[in-house]
């Protein structure tokens, strides 16, 4: 007779937090809170920062096990997702679908009640897009598919900027364009990586139907405009001279490193590309933030 095994609490705690991806999420965030920084021209309120950051991990985190509900069939097939919790059988598909969805309400809610309407209705839009338009459209059926469906990991920075001005702006709109752009050669050197389980699954990321090389190419092209966009945010958002150091000092390793993987395109440049942009994205919001808490005393 068969019987169920019923897992430990904490086992059945962390499948759920796993479902979230919280490195995923941690990258996200660490855009916000400098992009609120800018927006305030100081600190904000440690009230505001801590409901915007725990309102965008809820969206995001249910955006996130969404993204697994739908892709457990080809999370099977790829070694790099056969651990997740729908793949091993932790958590029942329907019981994921259920938590997803209820992270997504009670983030609109919560940003709604604590933040304002506009940070809510754009950390949910942002779900509907990564789900719909990135997972349910363009990931199995376009090369395209990181390029457009990156930009549901961009709207952090509006959701940053609206729950301190209640409104959008050009320098919001830049930031979005920095994130959008930065996204492909981040994701494409970790797709070269795993090409062989992507192409297994039968998912058209830009390594798996298109050369190494190719790839390459489109990873230098990108971080290009990346660089620029990042020098261009200086002026518009009124940057100091220590953000615009960071932006071209960043933005030249950044380049240099995708020179070195156009020349040599192994998996391994490749990860040391994907290792640095997100140190990256770090340092140089990181930079945005100090430049600007150092110019306005606060």
């Amino acid at each position: 007779m068969h019987q169920t095994v019923r897992l430990p609490l904490r086992t059945r705690l962390g499948a759920y937090v796993a479902l979230t991806k919280p490195r995923i999420i941690e990258l996200l965030l660490v855009t916000t809170v400098p992009t609120m920084i800018v927006a305030d021209r100081g600190v904000p309120s440690v009230w505001l920062m801590a409901a915007t950051v725990l309102g965008g991990t809820l969206a995001a985190g249910g955006a996130n096990a969404i993204n697994m509900y739908v892709d457990r069939d080809i999370d099977r097939l790829m070694k790099r997702t056969a651990r997740r919790p729908l793949v091993t059988g932790v958590i029942e598909p329907r019981n994921a679908l259920i938590f997803a969805i209820a992270l997504e309400v009670v983030a609109f809610g919560f940003l709604w009640a604590m933040v304002n309407l506009l940070s809510a209705v754009l950390a949910v839009s942002a779900t509907f897009f990564y789900v719909f338009v990135y997972t349910l459209w363009l990931k199995r059926t376009s090369r395209h598919n990181i390029v457009i469906g990156g930009a549901a990991g961009a709207v952090p920075v509006l959701v940053g900027w609206a729950a301190v001005t209640n409104r959008l702006d050009w320098p919001p709109i830049v930031l979005f364009a920095v994130i959008f752009y930065w996204t492909p050669p981040h994701f494409w050197a970790l797709a070269i990586r795993y090409r062989d389980d992507y192409a297994a699954a039968e998912v058209p990321m830009l390594p798996v139907v298109a050369s190494t090389r190719t790839t390459a190419t489109r990873i230098l092209l990108y971080t290009l405009l990346l660089w620029a966009l990042t020098v261009v945010f200086a002026p518009v958002a009124g940057m100091g001279d220590l953000y615009l150091a960071a932006a071209i000092a960043l933005g030249a390793v950044f380049t240099g490193l995708a020179l070195q993987l156009l020349r040599q395109s192994t998996p391994a440049r490749a990860m040391r590309l994907f290792s640095w942009s997100i140190t990256y994205v770090t340092l140089l919001f990181g930079a945005m933030a100090l430049d600007q808490v150092m110019r306005s005393g606060r």
